[in-house]
């Protein structure tokens, strides 16, 4: 048996990094919360001074970065509460990996799915469960502070986001333990569910304080344009991730053993595949925005309020998608020895 490494691609993106002034005093409360939700090594009580990380492998996330580049135009407070937020996201991600997966506990993942869903219910008064580890702890916390008057809107589409990322780990557990890998035509509106990417243009919102008008909101252009918008960072983060997922925690999940597998192509034709099919997400968005949306905003009578309002989402759109791509190629997280694909 021979391994050889694939020549990678490159991902396109058209819109350069912005950081956001913000990020020096992010890093500098980085800890903080995650300390104090019990996620770092040491700092919880009895069983749970074990947390999800210990504080080397928190930095070498560089979680402060993603946010920073992904929201360049948000306030402080808005970055530190959408910082905390992909903290906690990615705490679920590696506690459910380290827990559920690794172990190939299926019967216990469902049973701590289901107490999280305690937890993301929409009622705003709803009376919560007693937090019992760092991830429901997190939760907890958050959704004391995601719904300001302003984006109370938000409250039922976000929590539902996440109860629909949730249930993806089960889903994707269930398929790598079966052997599983799920079908082309199927993987990329389930991505946008396990990358939990519907919660994204809400983070977007947060960041500018600009919505999409409501009136043109479900319009299939714009629905169109928030799938390829969403697809791009699912599907990249699998391009980035392949070898942790794949190789270390023998997950079928995977954009790349996709396309393999459903089109019955090697892994040496799977991989360009993958990445065209990324890049052409992207594409897709780009074309939308500058050649569709434009007459649909002129038929629909947007006042200069609106067309205001849905350029500075684009903008804001393009930061995050700009910054989640310098993450997904620059983070320790996902940089590995030589960035190869391996084929056997």
């Amino acid at each position: 048996m021979t391994v050889r490494a694939v020549e990678l691609p490159r991902l396109w993106m058209p819109h350069p990094l912005r950081v956001n002034p913000h990020l020096p005093d992010l890093r500098g409360e980085s800890e903080t919360w995650a300390r104090e939700m019990g996620m770092l090594d040491g700092h919880g009580d009895g069983p749970e001074r074990r947390g999800v990380w210990g504080p080397s492998a928190f930095h070498a996330m560089t979680v402060d970065q993603l946010t920073a580049w992904t929201l360049p135009d948000a306030s402080f407070a808005a970055l530190r509460l959408n910082h905390r937020f992909n903290i906690w996201t990615l705490a679920w991600d590696d506690h459910f990996a380290a827990a559920f997966k690794q172990t190939g506990d299926l019967p216990g993942a469902r049973a701590f799915t289901t107490r999280l869903h305690a937890f993301l219910r929409p009622e705003p008064d709803v009376r919560l469960p007693e937090p019992v580890n760092a991830v429901e702890r997190g939760l907890a916390d958050l959704r004391r502070h995601l719904f300001p008057p302003e984006l109370a809107h938000w409250r039922h589409d976000f929590l539902r986001a996440l109860v629909r990322y949730v249930d993806a780990g089960v889903e994707e557990l269930a398929n790598s333990l079966s052997g599983r890998v799920p079908h082309l035509i199927d993987y990329a509106p389930f991505r946008r569910e396990s990358f939990a990417a519907y919660t994204a243009p809400y983070s977007v919102e947060l960041a500018t304080g600009a919505r999409i008008p409501e009136r043109i909101r479900h319009d299939r252009t714009v629905r169109a344009l928030l799938d390829a918008f969403m697809d791009f960072m699912g599907l990249a983060n699998d391009l980035a991730s392949y070898e942790r997922e794949v190789h270390e925690e023998n997950d079928v999940n995977n954009l790349v053993l996709v396309v393999g597998t459903s089109l019955g192509i090697p892994l040496h034709e799977a991989v360009p595949a993958a990445f065209h099919l990324v890049n052409a997400r992207l594409r897709e968005f780009e074309h939308l925005r500058r050649n569709e949306l434009p007459p649909l905003v002129r038929r629909s009578g947007l006042d200069r309020d609106e067309r205001a309002g849905l350029e500075t989402w684009l903008r804001g759109a393009c930061g995050f998608l700009s910054g989640i791509h310098a993450w997904y190629t620059g983070a320790p997280r996902y940089v590995s020895g030589n960035g190869a694909f391996p084929e056997t």
